[in-house]
């Protein structure tokens, strides 16, 4: 036992969002019980995506509680399936995440069963056995039911020995840090952290004094110019103006929840001073229209929404029906927002399938693209993509706006912490990729005694007023797969190959670089004869609803 770890102290695994931004789940054990903070679906990469199917490292049976932090499905799409396999305790949270989980897990579902029979149907893997949901409709409605609100700033009992109350996170609506105190120490799990001055929502808050903080690092390595509403709105119309000027369509990937409503907000109020011509504006989301009723619900909650009708506008049209949906490929001057916001799953790739190739018109990303997603690869530049099985040129016009955010950048992240403070034992950086968790824990290496960067798998004993103390390795098998992997380097490799095979300009000798590259994975073959083949059963389909902003 480490020298410094408090026997009966209470102890947390990280089993997801370590070293990545997806996954978000931690169980906190004490004294014969275990409570999860969120239990999310990874996204991403086909291998971060594959960990969705394995068995979960607790019995569901033996958790206590769920306390989750909000909707999004990176925080909690694999309820369902913790569900199914036997988990029969209540789900806390906000009653506004609560109304929020009905329609994004049952969307989840459907997205799940469409990936896989979508994905089994694919040409290029008539070799491959069928790929199976990891979990249906069915299983996300009655996980759904397992919601339990309650109030923010309220102390509630999620299992015997824990006291636990939620704080506004402002990151979308419901959202909520936790506060938890167990075995004498007390805890904060950030959630996702929203920016200050952000649309809809007041800054976040929570109180000061803890034993050990979990806090997000998404945006730990960048900062954002301070950018008012108006000013944001103005970049959206000269976004909006530029792109219809072209003749083409304005490609916006949107997460079903808040990103939408943040932008039918700005457009609302664009249109209603005529800061806009009257644009043909169309919310191709079943979930997104969904969504913007229960926002439509809370209302009185909200910010900056009176007067606006910025869920009613006659400009705004949902597409519920999928032979909507595809009219809107013959489309030209149109603005199409479609989920998902990192273009892993949903009608998104259809319209991207249409919309790239074309010169004249316009995708534009509002939101975080994860690295390894093809929202991140078309981001950084990719003259082609890999989009459902086929090879398409990016010749759209490619922009983005930073400035919609849901989450705190890397100042607003420190005076976060700083709030926080005295932290007497540890600061957990989670929820961000290495490269941002290292840039955040250099400037906030002062905030606590020690300061950690978690793996996934790693259990941490937590001691009341000390340091925390290492109590169980972590997953050494998965530090190829936490941003791109071998499947993302294959489709760029794919995507481009023709292009390259073109450009060497004869015949005979492209045919000889093909050759080359036949004898080259012949070659490693026969120097690895014990190597096996995934298990292609195993790698599920992507995606899996609204993702996190």
């Amino acid at each position: 036992m480490a020298a410094d770890q408090q026997v009966g102290a209470p102890t947390v695994t990280v089993h997801g969002a370590a070293r990545t931004v997806t996954g978000s789940c931690y169980e906190i054990r004490c004294g014969g019980h275990a409570v999860l903070v969120d239990c999310g679906l990874f996204q991403g990469p086909r291998s971060l995506e594959a960990l969705n199917f394995e068995p979960f490292a607790f019995v569901p049976a033996r958790i206590d509680a769920v306390v989750l932090t909000h909707a999004h499905i990176d925080h909690s799409g694999l309820l369902p399936r913790l569900v199914a396999n036997g988990y029969e305790g209540n789900i806390w949270c906000t009653a506004a995440t609560g109304d929020l989980l009905a329609p994004m897990l049952a969307d989840a579902g459907r997205i799940q069963e469409w990936a896989a029979e979508r994905r089994n149907r694919r040409p290029d893997r008539r070799d491959q056995r069928p790929v199976d949901p990891i979990y249906t409709e069915a299983d996300a409605v009655t996980a759904a039911m397992r919601g339990r609100a309650v109030a923010l700033e309220s102390w509630f009992e999620p299992a015997p020995g824990f006291r636990a109350r939620l704080w506004n996170a402002g990151h979308i609506l419901g959202s909520a840090s936790v506060e938890v105190e167990v075995g004498g120490v007390r805890l904060l799990f950030s959630g996702d952290i929203g920016p200050e001055w952000k649309s809809l929502h007041p800054d976040p808050s929570a109180p000061a004094g803890f034993d050990h903080v979990f806090c997000e690092s998404t945006y730990g390595d960048r900062g954002r110019a301070t950018v008012t509403a108006e000013e944001r709105r103005a970049l959206l119309a000269a976004e909006v103006r530029d792109a219809l000027d072209r003749g083409g369509n304005l490609v916006i990937p949107v997460f079903a929840v808040e990103r939408t409503q943040e932008l039918m907000l700005d457009l609302a109020v664009l249109l209603g001073r005529g800061a806009l011509d009257r644009a043909s504006v169309f919310v191709d989301s079943p979930l997104a229209s969904r969504v913007t009723g229960v926002f439509r619900h809370h209302a009185a909650e909200l910010e900056d929404v009176d007067g606006t009708g910025a869920f009613d506008r006659a400009d705004f049209h949902f597409t519920d029906a999928a032979i909507e949906s595809m009219r809107l490929n013959d489309m030209s001057g149109a603005v199409i927002m479609a989920a998902s916001g990192m273009c892993e799953a949903g009608r998104i790739r259809h319209h991207l399938l249409h919309n790239l190739p074309r010169e004249d018109s316009t995708i534009l990303f509002v939101g975080f693209q994860a690295a390894g997603t093809l929202g991140r690869t078309i981001l950084d530049g990719a003259g082609w993509v890999r989009l459902s099985g086929r090879d398409v040129a990016v010749r759209a016009r490619v922009r983005r706006i930073d400035s919609y955010s849901a989450h705190a950048d890397q100042g607003e992240l420190l005076r976060w912490i700083e709030a926080r403070r005295p932290i007497a034992g540890g600061l957990f950086l989670t929820h961000g990729e290495e490269g941002a968790i290292h840039a955040l824990a250099e400037l906030a290496k002062t905030a606590a005694p020690a300061v950690v960067a978690p793996r996934i798998g790693e259990t941490w004993s937590l001691p009341k007023g000390r340091k925390p103390a290492l109590a169980g390795e972590g997953r050494a098998d998965l530090g190829g797969v936490l941003s791109r992997d071998w499947q993302n380097d294959y489709a760029d490799f794919a995507a481009n190959l023709k292009g390259r095979l073109v450009a060497i300009g004869d015949d005979g000798r492209r045919r000889e670089a093909i050759a080359a590259m036949g004898r080259v994975l012949a070659d490693w073959r026969s120097r690895h004869p014990n190597t096996r083949g995934p298990r292609r059963d195993r790698v599920g389909p992507g995606g899996g609803g609204a993702l996190r902003a």
